[in-house]
């Protein structure tokens, strides 16, 4: 007797069965693009993710002459000790480092590969910083992502456009085309005694969570400091003015170059939001603090050093505040006013 369900398939059917598993096969296996494709390059891309940022975490304990081991890389590698000594194996077997006594070291060709990757992420941040909107918290992240996907031609045509930077927006220095980079100077904030003056020339940015409160205080680069008391439990010293107070644990994540006792203190800047209206300013400068595009589109609007401004009017909810700037009126938020150094003119109280 013939089976009922042997019946009900017809040649159309077995021909859209067999195209149907074709397709899935051909999906699947296809070269370069289909799914199995897909998969082993994601998973070479990630192999080659977590060498190249081994390779600039090991970098930086050398150049830091801090210890390196199999738990350190895992942990800011974020993955567990297991991945962590095949990765290191891996290294090994590449000849890009050595292990003697547990102790983990850069070959030559290991420390070219890790310089060539530094300097990808360093110009990279440099331009989020300057020519982007990108938050700055969220410049060392951005930057750890790009570095792995962009090429040596369009990196240097990048620093070429930009006038080839020597240092990135945190004070770290690009190394140059040659892998050649200057021997780290200064010294911690929470090494400094009550009395010195210096200048920030690094703010480490890593973890984000660290950088981001230092971010809040109004730290970066280039601003003068001037150490007012030192204990055990904190250090307060003066930035721009300002006074800030800070544990010694952030105050590790601050780099500081020293300056001559004789140096003046400088003072702190008035600020454009704090003219009251019908006040009258001149124009000092912006916050180095400032970058990028809101940087440029305050230029634009006239907001430069000599130029005199008048508080003209407030809104409704009292920000923005209309400024009168080259015979224009401008609205500024508070957060930008924030960012821009005047100097009072007289006669504003009379």
């Amino acid at each position: 007797m013939d089976d009922p369900l042997l019946l009900q398939i017809n040649p159309a059917s077995m021909i859209l069965l067999g195209l149907v598993i074709l397709s899935f096969l051909l999906w699947f296996f296809w070269p370069k693009s289909g799914l199995m494709a897909r998969f082993s390059r994601s998973k070479r891309n990630s192999q080659r993710v977590h060498l190249e940022d081994a390779l600039k975490f090991l970098f930086d304990c050398e150049y830091r002459n801090t210890t390196c081991d199999v738990h350190s890389i895992a942990g800011n590698l974020n993955i567990s000790g297991d991945k962590a000594s095949k990765l290191l194996e891996r290294l090994l077997a590449l000849g890009l480092i050595t292990m003697r006594d547990q102790t983990i070291s850069l070959t030559d060709t290991g420390r070219s590969y890790s310089l060539r990757v530094i300097r990808v992420h360093r110009i990279w941040e440099r331009y989020l910083a300057d020519e982007t909107s990108v938050n700055q918290v969220d410049w060392h992240n951005e930057a750890d992502r790009i570095e792995h996907l962009v090429n040596e031609d369009d990196i240097e045509k990048l620093a070429a456009q930009m006038g080839n930077p020597v240092f990135d927006p945190h004070g770290d220095p690009i190394p140059t085309i040659s892998g050649e980079l200057p021997e780290p100077k200064g010294k911690l904030l929470s090494a400094l005694n009550e009395g010195e003056i210096g200048r920030i020339i690094h703010i480490e940015d890593e973890p984000k969570s660290i950088y981001e409160q230092l971010v809040v205080q109004g730290l970066y680069p280039g601003m003068q400091v001037y150490i007012t008391d030192v204990t055990e439990s904190k250090i307060t010293f003066v930035a721009d003015g300002d006074e800030c107070t800070l544990t010694p644990f952030f105050a590790n994540q601050i780099t500081i170059e020293l300056l001559s006792s004789t140096v003046k203190v400088r003072e702190k800047y008035e600020l454009l939001s704090s003219l009251a209206v019908g006040e009258k300013g001149e124009i000092i400068g912006i916050s180095p603090n400032c970058r990028g595009q809101q940087r440029r589109r305050m230029m634009d609007l006239g907001i430069v050093p000599g130029s005199e401004i008048t508080a003209e009017l407030k809104s409704a909810s009292g920000d923005p505040v209309g400024y009168r700037v080259m015979g224009t009126t401008i609205g500024i938020r508070k957060m930008q006013a924030d960012l821009v150094f005047i100097r009072k003119a007289e006669g504003n109280d009379k």
